[in-house]
């Protein structure tokens, strides 16, 4: 089978090639606003959107141009690479997969990407990479580039330059090392609760780092807009932020890995994240319920990184020959494993879980993974539906209901 796999390395450049990499970083940023603007020009003078092929036209003339000669600095390729990622944001906003291409800003996201391979020497024996107009760079290399490259992309996070490598490469089919199957409750008490009993317990990332951000944060409020003492302490954020998003993949890594590994099906809840931390403070017209409650539930779903841990499953589960099954959230922990009675008055408490009818007790998390595993066979064996039908519209606090169930 094909294997796509980016290899991430921390760059180590001199001063002009950083420089170099903002001032690429910055020309991509200003072709893709300029391009975002004249497509929205044209469609308010009612003519069609230019394509590839014509955004391309438009910015041999901006480079050629006299207003921005300084775009003909920058290599081409990453430019044209920009006009690609804006031709995919339109098309995922037709398809209704993301919202409108909005403009990027300044100091988010800043990245630029080489799509010719040819271009691109890497030399792991001396840890370094060559990029068109950057010369050779030196890079922290933790672990060897397998495959043959496809693409390399450099960015920029909390001050530090990175470069990621794409690789393509043909591996064998995997072979499960193990035939255990298990089910996955997630929650914010337990981060995820299996079906055998056992748990992990959350890291937490952001709370722990919550009150040391507060206090950057009061700092830089109080330093003069773009000065140099502002500059710093917006650097000591990034660093901050920084810190809390490695701690969470980090810990994210090491689970999905722990569990890739250990089982060859794995049975988890098709839970909408978007929709479940959603803020429920509504309009002045009609004003949201527990609005201050709902807001701690969502930030502690988004410090665990639900949607990121079901991502690497996903794809560690098929590189080791596994398989991810994601059933209906529906009463997950309000149905008796034992006698399949449904009832809200099952779980009363947020851990406890005590059946009205055969009188069975267990941890109301646990009781979910079981349901989770068991509707998971249902899915594999009888094709039962895994969307769970839940509508969009739905609202904040219906969501939290159902995720408290």
């Amino acid at each position: 089978m094909q294997r796509l796999q980016a290899f991430k390395y921390e760059l180590m450049p001199t001063g002009e090639q950083t420089r170099d990499m903002r001032r690429f970083a910055g020309s991509c940023r200003f072709v893709y606003n300029k391009a975002l603007a004249l497509q929205k020009q044209r469609y308010e003078q009612g003519e069609k959107k230019l394509g590839y092929a014509g955004l391309c036209k438009e910015l041999t003339a901006w480079r050629k141009g006299t207003e921005t000669p300084w775009l003909a600095d920058a290599p081409t390729h990453p430019l044209q690479q920009t006009l690609k990622d804006l031709e995919r944001a339109y098309t995922n906003f037709f398809a209704k997969r993301a919202d409108f291409p909005r403009f990027k800003k300044k100091g988010q996201s800043d990245s630029f990407r080489y799509p010719d391979p040819k271009q691109i020497k890497l030399d792991q024996a001396n840890s370094r990479i060559f990029l068109p107009k950057l010369g050779w760079l030196r890079y922290r290399n933790s672990r060897a580039v397998l495959g043959e490259m496809r693409n390399a992309t450099v960015s920029v996070s909390a001050g530090k330059w990175f470069v990621s490598i794409q690789t393509q490469r043909e591996v064998e089919a995997p072979v499960p090392q193990s035939a255990s199957a298990v089910g996955i409750d997630v929650g914010v008490a337990r981060f995820a609760t299996f079906s055998d009993g056992s748990y992990l317990a959350p890291l937490n990332s952001f709370k722990r780092h919550e009150a040391r951000l507060r206090r950057a944060q009061q700092t830089m409020s109080r330093k003069q807009k773009f000065s140099s003492n502002w500059q710093k302490a917006k650097a000591r954020i990034q660093r901050i932020h920084a810190r809390i998003g490695n701690a969470r993949r980090d810990y994210l890594h090491k689970a999905t890995t722990t569990i890739s590994q250990n089982h060859a099906m794995v049975c988890i809840e098709d839970l909408q994240v978007r929709n479940m931390s959603r803020s429920a403070a509504g309009s002045a017209e009609k004003p949201g319920r527990n609005v201050r409650a709902k807001s701690g539930l969502n930030k502690a779903i988004l410090d665990q990184g639900w949607f990121e841990f079901r991502r690497q499953l996903e794809y560690k589960l098929a590189w080791n020959g596994g398989w991810l099954v994601a059933v209906p959230p529906e009463n997950t922990s309000r149905t008796c494993p034992a006698c399949s009675s449904v009832s809200a008055d099952n779980r009363l408490t947020q851990a406890g879980f005590a059946c009205i009818e055969c009188g069975f007790e267990e941890n109301a998390d646990v009781v979910g993974a079981i349901n989770v595993l068991a509707r998971g066979h249902r899915v594999a064996a009888c094709g039962e539906p895994v969307q769970s039908g839940r509508s969009a519209k739905q609202e904040p606090a219906e969501v939290a209901a159902q995720l408290i169930a």
